[in-house]
């Protein structure tokens, strides 16, 4: 579909007279082309640059007019909240006075009336992003067709009039405020933000997810209609750095915790310093995750603890021990000694994995995070994490980008870092949604999560590691493993929406706004640099910059479902493809089993030509010691088959006949190579195991046959010696 298509379908009506004229701005570049023999000179440039900027005045100023409309209905509505929860609250307070107590039709008509602010919120993101990508690329097709340069001329114009810079974070923050009182009645859910987790009998779910620009806004909104904003200050004015994130990982030369977290080697760990807000936080928390396997009955583990920021290069270097980190809490009495104690251990653990290992700062990842939760439960958390970057700290090239320091100061959290080389920078194009559910045993989670990561809006990827794609991506020639993920970077997530899917419904007096749809949206397409540049600042770049916590380890490793399979061009591979599958689903209960004919479920070889040179795909797998055993029992059952063959050889000597010596060595022979076979299978398949083969097939498909055939020759040789006697 092309782009002027695409607009026409996604345009709200109520706004179609302010969008951008993209039609007819290609028809007028079109035109003045072929009138001018398809010359372009200044004198047009400068025309065509005129209209330019009368459909940037529109856009521009209608924004403001609605963002305008947008804050003074979102303060008159808190003053009607304010108004029915104040009167609840005094008529809670005395039921016997004379204040009136609230209906249902009142809190009924207020959740209406912001249900309508927020498709309003939700229309004019979408209106803006999408006349942002219009005027991207409208300049692009200028740049393509007439050769001249608009790119730096119109993003100074741009950024004098930066519509498509609006963040709606802080209404988000109003709205969901608003939408909770609302819908609790005047009685909100108080506690302690980050209590819930020591919660017994409850299985902890993590999974990860994609989220393309297009759907950032809207999914926020979806989501605060059933969760509130977790916002730790209350009292605070919201601010877009509170909602800031920014960690430093670590790492040596020979990248050894890239390669265990990588392949989740038991016991594999990540050390970071984190810090929230800007630079100027003084509390640095320094944090190490480790990674357990479920068979040996401990679950994964991220704990940290606090340090001054002015203590933190001295801690590094061993300067500053973990016991003097700990004084003045063991003086002030506020925690017990065997927190202290606990703490304390841990940053001597990593304090010395530091020094020992030589670690040092080797990526940065910022981010803005959103989180949904309950205050006081933990049970449903949901985190979307947007804006996200990834930036080089090490000194492995030969410059030190920290100068010495424990973080480099030429950036703070002012995305989308212009000042940065882009050899230095990573900015990833998705949005990252994390949902955390505490359920108990046999209990399903809430439907509406069920609903919303089944939709258009998200698209799944287990596993997904900031830390690991950052080295990835940053220090490609220091790694020679890769993501799974890695290779469909350039793959457009979007899918299109379902009737039946959840969305942003708009009143009935409002014309309901089409969602956003379509693959390819123009004949370049729109995962060029409409999208990869960043939504909240002028990048016309035609570069995609492909871009924490780890998935919980029950969760299944599914590849996203824009990973796709090849076919067989060959008709007879696909009959026997299908007659395998019938053979199978025959013999299995009619339990249902599918096999796409020419399915290469080797990544390594599906995207051999998107990996550089040398570099191969690692898919994390969990070896529990029960796989060991199994290769174990059947090398020991082959073991007792090659005994009995060699048994019956020896007896068969007994006899002294040419016929009956014949037969013994031919299962001697027989013997010797099942014993030989199956210890090479047993080594291969346990070296395979060790290193988490995930690609190999350790069915055994030429040693039953091997056997067979030889004993079948032994026996067929003893019979034409009988004869021949």
């Amino acid at each position: 579909m092309k782009f002027g298509e695409h607009l026409r379908k996604s345009l709200i009506k109520n706004y179609s007279f302010y969008y951008i004229n993209y039609d007819e701005l290609k028809h007028q570049l079109k035109k003045l082309l072929k009138d001018n023999d398809y010359q372009w000179n200044n004198s047009l440039e400068e025309e065509f640059l005129n209209e330019l900027e009368q459909e940037l005045d529109k856009v521009w100023s209608f924004t403001k007019v609605k963002n305008t409309e947008v804050n003074r209905r979102i303060k008159d509505a808190e003053q009607q909240v304010d108004k029915v929860v104040t009167e609840m609250k005094q008529y809670q307070d005395n039921p016997n006075g004379n204040t009136r107590r609230p209906s249902e039709q009142d809190f009924e008509e207020l959740e209406a009336e912001l249900s309508d602010i927020i498709a309003d919120v939700h229309d004019l993101a979408k209106f803006t992003r999408l006349n942002y990508t219009g005027f991207q690329k409208i300049v692009k097709k200028h740049d393509k067709t007439t050769k001249f340069n608009l790119k730096p001329i119109f993003a100074v114009r741009l950024n004098s009039k930066p519509f498509y810079k609006d963040n709606y974070d802080n209404l988000i923050v109003k709205l969901s405020k608003l939408y909770d009182l609302v819908r609790t009645k005047g009685n909100p859910v108080q506690g302690d933000s980050s209590a819930g987790g020591a919660q017994q009998n409850f299985v902890r779910q993590t999974t990860k997810y994609w989220v393309h620009p297009d759907n950032i806004t809207e999914l926020k909104l979806i989501i605060l209609k059933h969760l509130p904003v977790l916002v730790f200050n209350a009292d605070k004015e919201f601010e877009p750095e509170d909602s800031a994130i920014t960690s430093i990982y670590f790492d040596n030369k020979d990248m050894d915790l890239y390669y265990g977290r990588l392949r989740k080697d038991e016991g594999a760990e990540a050390i970071r310093l984190r810090w929230y807000g800007g630079m100027k936080s003084d509390t640095i928390f320094v944090e190490r995750k480790t990674h357990r396997e479920d068979w040996t009955g401990e679950k994964s583990v991220k704990a940290r603890f606090a340090l001054k920021e002015k203590k933190v290069n001295d801690f590094l270097h061993g300067k500053f021990t973990a016991q003097q980190a700990f004084e003045k809490m063991r003086k002030d009495g506020k925690k017990s000694k065997q927190e202290i104690d606990n703490l304390e251990q841990l940053a001597k653990e990593v304090q010395y994995r530091v020094l020992k290992e030589k670690y040092r700062p080797v990526m940065r990842s910022f981010y803005n995070r959103t989180a949904f939760q309950l205050p006081g439960d933990a049970r449903v958390r949901i985190s979307l994490d947007t804006e996200l970057t990834m930036v080089r700290e090490d000194d492995f090239d030969g410059y030190d980008r920290t100068r010495g320091n424990w973080r480099r100061m030429d950036i703070g959290v002012d995305y989308p870092f212009p000042q940065l080389a882009d050899k230095d920078v990573c900015r990833f194009p998705y949005a990252v949604l994390e949902v955390k559910l505490q359920t108990q045993l046999g209990q399903e989670p809430p439907m509406w999560i069920r609903d919303l990561v089944q939709s258009h809006l998200v698209e799944a990827v287990p596993k997904f590691s900031k830390f690991i794609h950052g080295g990835a991506t940053l220090l490609t020639e220091m790694v020679d493993l890769l993501p799974f993920w890695l290779p469909q970077m350039d793959v457009d997530i979007r899918k299109p929406k379902v009737q039946s899917e959840v969305g942003i419904q708009r009143q009935q007096r409002y014309l309901k706004s089409s969602a956003s749809s379509g693959n390819d949206l123009d004949e370049e397409e729109l995962t060029g640099d409409a999208y990869s540049s960043g939504y909240n600042g002028v990048h016309f770049s035609n570069d995609v910059n492909p871009l924490e916590e780890d998935l919980d380890e029950s969760t299944p490793l599914l590849l996203p479902s824009s990973y796709s399979t090849r076919q067989s061009d060959s008709p007879l591979r696909n009959f026997f493809y299908k007659l395998y599958g019938s053979f199978l689903h025959h013999f299995n209960d009619d339990r249902t089993f599918t096999l796409k004919p020419g399915t290469n479920f080797d990544l390594n070889k599906q995207f051999a030509d998107k990996l550089p040179n040398g570099k191969k795909i690692s898919v994390p797998i969990r070896i529990e010691p029960k796989v060991y055993f199994a290769a174990e029992r059947t090398f020991l059952s082959w073991l007792s088959i090659g005994m009995v063959l060699g048994f019956t050889a020896t007896t068969l000597l007994s006899y002294g006949t040419a016929t009956a010596l014949t037969a013994s060595i031919g299962f001697f022979i027989t013997a010797m190579l099942t014993l030989i076979y199956s210890t090479y299978m047993y080594v291969w398949r346990t070296i395979m195991i060790r290193e988490k083969r995930s690609f190999v097939s350790y069915a055994d498909k030429f040693g039953p046959n091997m056997i067979c055939f030889c004993m079948f020759a032994a026996t067929l040789a003893t019979f034409m010696f009988k004869i021949y006697e």
